[in-house]
């Protein structure tokens, strides 16, 4: 039994991409939608979670002293 690489974010977005036409042509057999919605829903997901997970990274920013602070985007006044 050989292990299932895990997707990129970029290559589960174009899986997903594909799915969503082939759907919308609209000529695809019920049984077949259904498949490719729920193929979709789990491509979902991972992208969902694969930006979540880069989201906290991101939050994370080491000071000059080595110490994690939250990371806070400042906006404009005005």
């Amino acid at each position: 039994m050989s292990e299932k690489k895990e997707l990129s974010f970029e290559e589960a977005m174009e899986q997903l991409e594909v799915l969503v036409e082939k759907l919308e042509e609209g000529d695809v057999p019920l049984e077949q939608a259904i498949e490719y919605f729920q193929e979709g829903m789990s491509l979902s997901k991972l992208c969902h979670d694969k930006l979540k997970n880069i989201e906290k990274k991101m939050d994370q920013m080491l000071l000059d002293n080595g110490e994690l602070q939250p990371f806070q985007i400042q906006e404009d006044e005005g």
